[in-house]
Parts: structure tokens; sequence; C-alpha cells
């Protein structure tokens, strides 16, 4: 019944390398006129810092292979900008090929495949293999707890003794408005979460074990259904993996004074659940009035929604 499965659906398969192949704005500059730049880049004056950042980032390949060389620059603030800059440049290369992925998608998709792509935009140094190994591993873990003929309960329940009674993982009350909690390499190493997140995590681990679980957008939080011709449940991983009948979560949907409709408890695509996460880190940003980190999430949010 439960046997062991690389990643969700296509994942092994998947590259989610940065594209290359888009050309980038260049300008020409000496040796002599880059390392001047790069001084500046300590300069007291934010105004100089933002106007020599933005002509080094429309500088080219030949820009960043001068900044490559200087990685491990003496002065601690020069080198700091400079990684700064060379993780800018990777996270535009993986802003692209994000891009490119959801314009090419239909409504279902590998989901974890699409998340690590969202997530390399925001943290394009992070080792996604090494995340992926992680979930094979916390998902080997409840395989080998499980007895043979195991239940869907029985496997829910193995489930959410590993994420949240070993692990720790639980939904983020004290800070749910960080934008940490949205993004799947900081809510595995943080164990902090909010709704969408969290079911993100239970969805790889489950679908890593061949289970049936998938994502349900319920009106004010997000849910995951195991669902057999023999069982069904409704599990809340933001609250401990709370195994939930339709019953409750038609009551639960009650005291939001909101109407019950058949689709309230339906599976979303994989499409759909990316773009609530990004909708909700929009939002986030947006209120906080940080324009340009909104401006490019709006943008994902504006090409999901074709």
């Amino acid at each position: 019944m439960l046997q062991r499965v690389q990643g969700c659906a296509s994942v092994a398969s998947v590259n989610v390398e940065p594209n290359t192949t888009k050309p980038a704005p260049s300008a020409t500059f000496t040796d002599t006129q880059l390392t001047a730049m790069l001084t500046l880049l300590a300069d007291d004056d934010d105004a100089v810092r933002l106007n020599i950042r933005g002509r080094l980032l429309a500088g080219g390949e030949p820009v960043f292979k001068f900044l490559e060389t200087h990685r491990l620059h003496r002065v601690p603030a020069i080198r700091r900008r400079v990684l700064e800059l060379l993780e800018q440049r990777a996270a535009d290369r993986y802003d692209g090929a994000f891009m490119g992925f959801i314009l090419s998608q239909g409504e279902q998709f590998d989901l974890e495949d699409g998340v690590w792509r969202f997530t390399l935009t925001r943290y394009p140094g992070i080792n996604v293999d090494a995340f992926r190994a992680q979930l094979d591993e916390w998902a080997d873990r409840v395989r080998l707890s499980l007895p043979e003929g195991a239940t869907g309960e029985t496997a829910l329940q193995a489930i959410n003794r590993l994420l949240f009674d070993e692990l720790g993982f639980v939904g983020n009350q004290a800070d749910y408005y960080d934008p940490a909690n949205s993004y799947l390499n900081r809510v595995m190493d943080r164990r902090r979460g909010v709704p969408t997140s969290l079911s993100v995590v239970y969805l790889c681990v489950a679908r890593r074990l061949q289970l049936p679980v998938v994502g349900v957008g319920m009106p004010g939080h997000f849910l995951c259904r195991y669902q057999t011709p023999r069982e069904e449940f409704y599990i809340d991983p933001f609250h401990g993996g709370k195994l939930l009948s339709r019953i409750d979560c038609k009551r639960r949907i009650a005291n939001l004074a909101v109407d019950y409709d058949d689709s309230h408890l339906a599976p979303v695509s994989s499409r759909r659940m990316l773009q609530r996460m990004i909708a909700n880190l929009h939002l986030i940003h947006k209120e906080r009035k940080q324009r340009e980190e909104a401006e490019r999430l709006q943008r994902y949010l504006i090409a999901l929604s074709r």
C-alpha cells in the first residue's frame, strides 16, 4: 500500500535551474571604473549606493564576472553588498524561469516543483535537493512506523506524530504575517508556517507515501483532505494536524456566517494553491508598503490568473 516515492509526482525529473537564455541589458565599464564603483558600494549616502547598485545590476555578465572575483573583499560592507548583488542577479534569473513555468502550465502540475521554483525567486542560494531529501527522510520515518495494512486514519496519525509531535511544526499564531511563513525553505527550517504552507509540507509527505491527500481551500482556512471510498478526513495542519469530519468543516463555515456550498470543501488545483500562497504574501507586502516586493508578486498573480 505504502511504497517509496522519490518526491511528488515527477519532481526528480524536473529541472529548476535558472533561466539563463534571457539577455540582460549591458553597459561597458573599464576595470578602473568597476573598482571605483565597488568602493562606492560602501558610501554613507544611500542615494549614491542605490545609484551604483542599479548601474552594476544593469551591467550584464562582464560586471557579474568582476563581482564574482570580489566575493571575499576585505572591506565587510563591500563584501556584503557584492554578495547581495550576486544574489539579486540569481533571483532575477529564477524570476524569469518561474514566470516561464507558470505561463506554460495548466491547472494541474507538480505542486512541490512549482513551490520550489517560486521559493528560488526569493532565496536563490538554497539547496532544493537537500530540502527534497529531507522530505524523503520524513516520509521514510512515517512509513517505517506503520503496521502492515495500515488504514488511512492510522497513516494520517503517524504523519501527525512525526510533523507535529516529534518535529514540532506549528501554526505561527504569534507572528502570522511574517513573510517567512510562506516560503517552504523557511517553514521547514523554522517549523513555523501558515495554513497554506503547512498544508504544502503535509501534502509533500503524504504524496511520498502515495496517500490520496489534496488541498482544500475552505473559506477562511486552508485544509488538506484524505478521501477513499471508505474513509474521509479533513486535516488541519495549522492546528497540529487535527482530523475533522465534513460536518466539523460545515460547522466552521457556519461560524463564519457563510452559506455553505459544496465547492467550499472541493479540492483546489496546484495552480490555485500556489496562487493562494502568493496572494497571502502579496497582501502582506502591500500593507507594509514594500512596493518593489508587492509588484514582483503581483506579476506572478497576474500570470497565475490566466
